[in-house]
């Protein structure tokens, strides 16, 4: 492949253009930077679209371009530059389970790729993205997945009643616990929904659940990406919901 010297390449300009969600959106295409990600992302079995590495590191595929340090340095979102970088093709599909997320209004990037990696290790099949979320393909977002954005589905949803099983929505002032509500529900099928910290789910996609409930803490709050971490742990850990085949260990 091509050897890349200049940071005006036009390659190199048109990675530099999808750290704009606009473009990315508009193409339809993401960036994944470093190691971990695009081995990941090779362990998922997608396939980079383009790939870049640092000339002489021999890291990604045979077809990735070598580029010198000071120009890949010009492209990468880490402050501490990168040696590889993949770009890669979003993948949007239904909301599907039997269990699920369901985030509205989690403004943060790093809170929504937060809960794709908490998802993943719990063994959820899908987060579905509602209104005023972050762009779970945003370099923050995908960094903070840590390569989750290649194994969970993502789905955006308009109408919380396209989500599969029984909608259960987290809130701070509900009077079941999350234990308690699993207890009392025979359903297979579950998804959870959370809302931003400080606004919390809208009264109409609460209305539209079948249950409410909370995570029993001492202070008022948690933020999205903790609260779904807890609840995902308290609703697979006696093995429901979540295919055994889809856990994964922490790390």
């Amino acid at each position: 492949m091509s050897h890349i010297i200049s940071p005006q390449n036009p390659r190199l300009k048109s990675l530099r253009r999808l750290s704009t969600r606009r473009e990315r959106e508009r193409s339809g295409r993401f960036l994944a930077e470093g190691e971990d990600l695009v081995i990941a992302a090779e362990r998922a079995g997608r396939t980079a679209l383009e790939g870049y590495r640092l000339a002489g590191s021999g890291l990604g595929g045979e077809d990735f371009h070598d580029v010198e340090r000071s120009a890949l340095g010009m492209v990468s979102s880490l402050g501490s530059g990168t040696r590889v970088i993949g770009v890669y093709e979003q993948r949007w599909g239904a909301a599907v389970g039997p269990l699920c997320v369901y985030l509205h209004g989690v403004a943060d990037p790093g809170n929504v790729g937060t809960v794709l990696r908490s998802a993943h290790a719990f063994g959820a099949c899908s987060v579905a993205l509602g209104p005023g979320c972050a762009d779970p393909h945003s370099p923050k977002a995908v960094r903070a997945s840590m390569g989750a954005i290649f194994a969970v589905a993502l789905a955006r949803v308009a109408d919380v009643r396209e989500l599969p099983g029984e909608r259960v929505a987290l809130l701070a002032g509900a009077t079941q616990t999350l234990q308690e509500a699993q207890a009392h529900s025979a359903r297979r099928s579950l998804t959870l929904l959370i809302g931003a910290e400080r606004d919390g789910l809208p009264r109409e996609v609460v209305a539209a659940c079948e249950r409410s409930a909370r995570i029993p803490i001492a202070t008022e709050s948690l933020n999205a990406a903790m609260a779904a971490t807890v609840a995902l742990y308290e609703v697979t850990r006696h093995g429901s919901y979540a295919p055994a085949s889809s856990r994964v260990r922490a790390s």
